[in-house]
């Protein structure tokens, strides 16, 4: 039997759910932890819960969350090494344990300080390579029951997706702050910039407009559809303003959980909340004599929008947990695709607020009414992605371009430069041909080619003797993976990331289709 063959369909499907969400976000390490026992909470049926973290230096346990009637009060109290938790941790073994308070290892002082007794209690570690990280416990199982080892498995199966999804948002949060450092560390250096390519008159016509607005200060509302390039309108800016050799900080009001965007923003101090344990300066510190540029304003939260009033008013804010004012001189650039003004209108944006972004309104148009871009965006894309896949492209065909020229673009620059990459991935040199592009244009002339291919790849399968869409499926697996490691010269990590999957599932895949090198 495998690790899953025992979980019922119903458990299994949650299961699935929760890997799916706990695997897609990881800009918020403790609402992970919180989703974690929630869904910890909902599988085995249970009335309370807690994540306990290893420390590293010594061993030692403390709470990262504890959810149920006395959970704010529990989380604060010191956890003994001798407890059920951390015999857990020292012996990475689960423990189930149908009376608690006759259990040797029962810590009492959270009993004694909450009030909250525990009758019985399910405890798993949290492991990444055999070493534990963590312990998940579960207490007191509904409706008087008692828990049991099938509740055990299906937790231990829970609790290794959980160890995985919590150390790569651990990961991925030091490397973010580090790059975040780093960016924040850099003014006046063209390197940090995107290259800006121009050429229609309509956007050569925005330029002018830019030219003139960066000699001021005023708080300007760049608007357009996804993809269009508001990013790159708002560095041209700051790049062409005096503020120009200070610093250029981004942020994506829409990246971030809401609870942590105004830490984000305006700066935290220590023991403002659980993981803030040292204190932080926020973005419009980081930017201060530079430009900071909201990104996705409409998605910033109803209760910061107040706070980002009275910086545009006042020039100064207050970090997270402190009463401390703080007086900043930063050039807001704000950016959206969102209809601000039915926004306002339906109380979703404050209308105060829209006026004040709003003084320099600055209206993108997307990449369809600027037909003349598209030809010199994709010649700088092509010359980019050629370098990267070591490819020397020449260019594109006649049909190609004709291609490139007739599309609508629904995702503007940002589709573009994908197409790109896309076909420099999948095509071969000199030229980038129609069917390397994938763009369903059925006028342009030799883009058959790639409906050609397929079915002659149909008609292969329809010759052999077995028509069952298994064989089918496979087949076209075996095919499609052999041609990504011949592009990437059979470098399987370079293969798995073109796949978009884990370089161990590629291994296996490779060895399930009877794929060798």
């Amino acid at each position: 039997m495998s690790d899953i063959d025992f979980i019922a369909s119903d458990k299994l499907t949650a299961l699935i759910e929760i890997n799916g969400k706990i695997n897609s976000s990881y800009s918020d390490v403790n609402a992970l932890m919180v989703y974690i026992l929630e869904a910890a909470m909902r599988l085995v049926e249970c009335e309370s819960s807690s994540l306990l973290l290893v420390n590293k230096e010594d061993g030692s346990l403390s709470f990262a969350v504890a959810l149920g009637p006395k959970g704010a009060e529990a989380k604060n109290i010191p956890v003994d090494r001798q407890s059920i938790a951390g015999w857990v941790a020292e012996h990475n073994e689960p423990a189930l344990i149908e009376n608690v308070a006759e259990d040797s290892r029962f810590y009492t002082l959270v009993q004694q300080k909450t009030g909250y007794i525990s009758h019985t209690m399910l405890a798993v570690p949290m492991c990444i390579e055999d070493k534990v990280i963590g312990v998940i416990e579960l207490i007191n199982k509904s409706n008087d029951r008692m828990f049991d080892e099938y509740d055990s498995k299906l937790l231990q199966v829970l609790s290794s997706q959980a160890a995985v999804a919590y150390n790569n948002a651990t990961s991925f949060k030091n490397a973010n702050d580090e790059i975040q450092n780093l960016q924040n560390s850099i003014s006046g250096n063209s390197n940090e910039y995107h290259s800006f390519i121009a050429k229609s008159p309509s956007t050569t016509d925005l330029i002018h407009i830019v030219d003139e607005i960066a000699k001021t200060n005023t708080s300007v509302l760049i608007t357009g559809e996804s993809g269009v390039g508001k990013e790159l309108f708002a560095e041209q800016i700051h790049i062409k303003s005096p503020r120009c050799k200070k610093p250029f900080v981004r942020v994506n009001c829409a990246a971030l959980a809401p609870s942590l965007l105004e830490s984000e923003l305006f700066g935290h101090v220590k023991g403002a909340f659980t993981d803030a344990s040292t204190d932080r300066e926020g973005r419009f510190s980081l930017a201060n004599g530079g430009t900071i540029f909201l990104d996705e304003i409409g998605e910033l939260p109803i209760e910061l929008q107040a706070k980002l009033l009275r910086v545009l008013q006042e020039r100064t804010f207050e970090r997270v947990g402190s009463s401390e004012t703080i007086s900043v001189d930063v050039r807001i650039i704000a950016a959206t695709n969102k209809d601000l003004e039915q926004m306002v209108n339906e109380g979703k944006f404050r209308n105060d607020l829209y006026y004040r972004l709003n003084v320099v309104p600055l209206r993108i148009p997307p990449l369809k009414q600027r037909k003349e871009d598209i030809e010199p965006l994709a010649s700088f894309f092509l010359d980019k992605f050629s370098s990267e896949t070591k490819k020397k492209f020449e260019g594109f065909s006649e049909d190609a371009l004709k291609c490139l020229l007739n599309y609508d673009w629904p995702g503007n620059i940002r589709e573009l430069e994908n197409t790109i990459e896309r076909a420099c991935v999948f095509g071969n040199i000199p030229l980038i041909l129609p069917q390397d592009l994938g763009l369903n244009i059925k006028e342009i002339s030799g883009e058959n080619a790639q409906s050609d291919r397929f079915s002659d790849e149909i008609s292969d399968i329809i010759d052999s003797n077995d028509l069952s869409l298994k064989t089918a499926v496979n087949t076209f697996k075996k095919n499609y993976v052999k041609k990504i490691l011949e592009m990437t010269k059979n470098n399987q990590t370079k293969a798995a990331s073109v796949l978009d999957i884990q370089r161990t599932y590629l291994a296996r895949l490779l060895n399930e289709l009877g794929i060798r090198e």
